[in-house]
Order: structure tokens, then C-alpha cells, then sequence
């Protein structure tokens, strides 16, 4: 049954929110219905416009507060929303629980007038404490107070709403080894790196001037403002006017802002500039102006190789340690190629020695294939990468890159004169055949150049490394039934027919 009685309570604070709730919790057990509450803050001026005059409500009781089943989403919805500076909040959160208790289907109806008007508050307060954390700067102090919290860093921030305490702790956190106070005209925090307290509003003359190093991050803020990306609307949005008053950088939006115009277009007009590339430490000590100048006789795989150290055909070499050149006695008889130095086989100068080269040299042992008998080279005799952080990853060459390097191969191809040529993945085969190919489907057959080298389509062990863990094993299988090929080929001048 209904309390028609009129009541009156007085909280502790504006931000009381643990009184309010313990306080609806036994009205609402009660039966007192939402018109006959009047809500009042302790030293606030601020009242229900025709509130009654009764005895005030006693101070609640937690341990005799009554459990109430409200939904879920009412709590987190109270906590926020009884921080906003309206003062009807505390009636409109009295009056949403009331109806909650005597209205389930209110429980599913997101479009109830009481019910949006506290979610938008909601949403007001919880915009206002994340904006508290965006744009609170602190100042040092000339000393560490003397009164027992040792504060070296004071800011100033004027919130919107009753937010301070419960945005306090985000700071204790974020500062957890800094002394430090936050100052506003209604709440004061204090954080000596292992309590936070609270205490009465200040004034923003009680906060410590701008110093040397605020200056210093104006002069960042100056260099690092980007006129390009400049979208005055969202700034707006995201950074309101009202908080520019307390804000050190703010000084420097207008004057930034009028010149935006003007600096994007000498943006433009001074043209795309080079990306950096870093390299290793090793790399750099590898470079070939780091070497001595020595010359190869010519026609020779040695004065190849000092040509294609110079070749800048292409992008790729200015990044790269060095060409890698191939490697294998000048009178072998079959010749593997791949695609292009990976970043073990760019920083030591030699083919197939990093994770693909150690799968390939297992392969060849199990097929008794020595590698000391073997040509090895690649289609592309730079290494081709992308930094990221201090690993440079592989970059597939694109085929104008590749085609750059088809006359190194060529070269290799006369001085060396194999009787055939392993093609390993599709960038080989495409520079040994002079057309696309299809390794899924062409893998494993003996091809024709149309110089009369013969050629074998397989994979590039790279492409087994990359394979699912559970497919390995019979993919490896089917990589030496095609290698196998190569192995048994008969070299001698009856070899067996394509």
C-alpha cells in the first residue's frame, strides 16, 4: 500500500550517491510514492520548486534498507546519472525505480520518456569525465607542499557536472607515482601515491602558473600541428569551446587554424618526399661502399657478380645490403633457381641459407642431391622488404622488378650451362619460361625453353613454411616427388625424352 505522507531527504553532497540510493532503497520499501519526495543537497540552495515542508527524513540505515529486484541496467544508469547537474535528477531516478517495480513492461521499453531522459544524462555525465581525463594538464609546484601529501603537480579543470570523485581514481592510476591535486570550483582530489582523498571546491588562482616546460609543449603542440588533417567541426566537437579557457594549447588553435589554407598548399606544392629505410647495424657494415675496390675478369661469374652488385635497374637494390648473387661450380649441371634473397641471405651475400635454404638442403640430403653440385641462384637478386619495428619483412618483387633482373639470369644461364633448371615457385618460372605459370598445375613436369634448357616447375620451400602444420608432411612429400624429377634426370647426351 502507498505512503502518502510527504518526505524530505537531505544528502550529504551533490555527488551522494551511495545516500540516494540507500535512501530510495527504504522509501520505495516503504510505499512512499515519487510526488511526495522532496531532494535536497546539504548546503545547496537547490529544491524541488513546490516541495513540502515536513520533518526531514532520518538519516537511512543500511543495515534495515530493504532489497529491491530492479534490472540490471538501473544501477550502472543511477551511478551516472546522479552526477549530472540537473536537480530533478534524484526525483527522476526515484521515480524511474517506482514505476520499475510496478511497470515490468517498462523494463523493455527503451523508449519511455523517464527512462531516455536519464540515459541521455547518462550519457552527458559519462562525455564529461572522459573529457575530465582529456583535458586535465598539471603543473609542478616550485616545492612539495608542507601539509602532509607532499603535492609536486596541481591542475585546474572546471567540469560540467558532479564528476571529480568519480573520475579520481582514473588519475590515481595514470599518476600512481606522482603526488598530485586536481582543483574545481565545487570538489578538490588529492592523490600522495597511495591514498586519494577529497576535500571543498578552490579557485583557479590557487592553481600554480604556466613554467618552462609548458612552453616547451606548446612549442611540440606548434611543430606537430598538421594543417592537412585539419577538421574544424570535429574539433569542435570533441574539444568544446568551453574547455579551451584551461587548456595551454588552446592559445594556439586560431592563429594555427587561420594558416591552415596556406600550409597545406606548400604541403602540396613541395611534392612527395622518400620514405626512410632502416637498416641493421650488420647491413650498413656490409654495404658495398664499405668494401674495398677490386676487379674481376670478365666474362667470368665473379665479374657477374661485381656488375650486378651495381645494377639500380630497379628500386630494390638502393635499400638492399647487396646482390646476392648465385653460387655453385661453374660446370653444374643442373641449376636451381628461386625467387628472389630473403633477410639472412641479403645480410651474409649468399642464396637459400635462411628458413627455406635449411628446408631445401633437408630435402636435397634425403633425395642424395649434394648441394656442393648444384647452381643455386634467384630470379631477383635484391632482397625486397618492409620494415616493421626492427624486422624487415618480405615483399614479393613485382614483375617490372623481376623483369629488371632477367638479364643477370640470362647471363648466369650462358656462363654456367646447365643441362636443366629447377624453377621454385612462380616468380622463377616465370622469368626461366618467359610467361605466367601455373605452378598448382604445371608443378612437377619438364618444360622447354625456347633455348633448349630444360625446366622443372615446383614450389618454393617458402610455400611449404607457410603451409598449416597438420598439411606439412604430405605436402613436403609431393615437393620431393617433384624434385625427385630433377635427381634422377639424366644428364649425359642420351638423356631421356620430356
Amino acid at each position: 500500500m502507498a505512503d502518502s505522507s510527504a518526505r524530505t531527504v537531505q544528502l550529504v553532497g551533490e555527488d551522494d550517491v551511495p545516500g540516494f540510493r540507500a535512501a530510495a532503497r527504504r522509501l520505495l520499501a516503504q510505499g512512499v510514492e515519487p510526488g511526495r519526495i522532496s531532494w535536497h543537497v546539504a548546503g545547496a540552495a537547490e529544491g524541488d520548486l513546490f516541495a513540502h515542508s515536513p520533518a526531514e527524513e532520518p538519516p537511512p540505515d543500511a543495515a534495515n534498507s530493504a532489497v529491491l529486484k530492479l534490472p540490471a541496467f538501473f544501477v550502472s544508469l543511477c551511478n551516472r546519472t546522479a552526477l549530472h547537474a540537473d536537480p530533478s535528477r534524484f526525483g527522476l531516478l526515484y521515480r524511474l525505480a517506482w514505476r520499475l517495480l510496478r511497470e515490468p513492461g517498462l523494463r523493455h521499453d527503451p523508449l519511455d520518456p523517464d527512462r531516455m531522459q536519464a540515459e541521455q544524462m547518462a550519457r552527458v555525465v559519462r562525455r564529461d569525465m572522459h573529457k575530465m581525463t582529456a583535458f586535465v594538464r598539471f603543473r609542478p609546484l616550485a616545492a612539495p607542499t608542507d601539509d602532509g601529501w607532499g603535492v609536486t603537480h596541481v591542475a585546474w579543470f572546471e567540469p560540467g557536472h558532479h564528476i571529480v570523485e568519480a573520475t579520481a581514481p582514473f588519475f590515481a592510476r595514470r599518476f600512481a607515482q606522482m603526488p598530485w591535486a586536481i582543483l574545481t570550483p565545487e570538489r578538490s582530489a588529492r592523490w600522495n601515491g597511495q591514498q586519494l582523498a577529497f576535500g571543498p571546491g578552490a579557485q583557479k588562482s590557487d592553481a600554480p602558473p604556466a613554467d618552462a616546460n609548458e612552453r616547451l609543449w606548446l612549442t611540440y603542440y606548434e611543430n606537430i600541428f598538421n594543417p592537412a588533417r585539419l577538421k574544424l567541426a570535429m574539433m569542435h566537437k570533441e574539444m568544446p569551446r568551453r574547455y579551451w579557457k584551461n587548456l595551454p594549447e588552446a592559445v594556439l588553435i586560431q592563429p594555427l587554424t587561420a594558416l591552415s589554407a596556406q600550409r597545406s598548399g606548400q604541403m602540396v606544392e613541395q611534392g612527395a618526399s622518400e620514405p626512410a629505410h632502416r637498416r641493421p647495424a650488420a647491413s650498413i657494415a656490409l654495404r658495398l661502399d664499405q668494401r674495398p675496390e677490386v676487379v674481376e675478369a670478365p666474362g667470368t661469374l665473379a665479374a657477374l657478380r661485381q656488375a650486378t652488385e651495381r645494377c639500380r635497374a630497379c628500386p630494390i637494390g638502393q635499400f638492399a645490403t647487396q646482390a646476392v648473387h648465385g653460387e655453385g661450380p661453374v660446370d653444374a649441371q643442373l641449376m636451381l633457381v628461386g625467387e628472389q634473397p630473403g633477410d639472412q641471405e641479403d645480410l651474409r651475400g649468399r642464396p637459400f641459407i635462411g628458413p627455406a635454404g635449411q628446408l631445401l638442403d633437408r630435402a636435397l640430403a634425403q633425395l642424395g642431391l649434394p648441394r656442393a653440385a648444384l647452381y643455386l641462384t634467384n630470379a631477383v637478386k635484391h632482397f625486397k622488404f618492409e620494415p616493421r619495428g626492427k624486422r624487415r619483412i618480405h615483399k614479393t618483387a613485382a614483375q617490372q622488378e623481376a623483369a629488371a633482373c632477367l638479364d643477370w639470369l640470362d647471363h648466369e644461364i650462358a656462363l654456367v650451362r646447365p643441362a636443366a633448371a629447377v624453377a621454385l615457385g612462380s616468380t622463377a618460372a616465370r622469368a626461366l619460361l618467359g610467361r605466367p605459370v601455373a605452378v598448382a598445375s604445371e608443378r612437377g613436369q619438364w618444360l622447354m625453353r625456347d633455348d633448349g634448357l630444360r625446366v622443372l616447375v615446383t614450389l618454393h620451400p617458402a610455400a611449404l613454411l607457410r603451409m598449416d602444420s597438420r598439411d606439412f608432411d604430405a605436402a613436403f612429400s609431393a615437393w620431393l616427388d617433384d624434385l625427385g624429377k630433377a635427381a634422377n634426370f639424366n644428364i649425359s647426351p642420351a638423356a631421356q625424352d620430356l
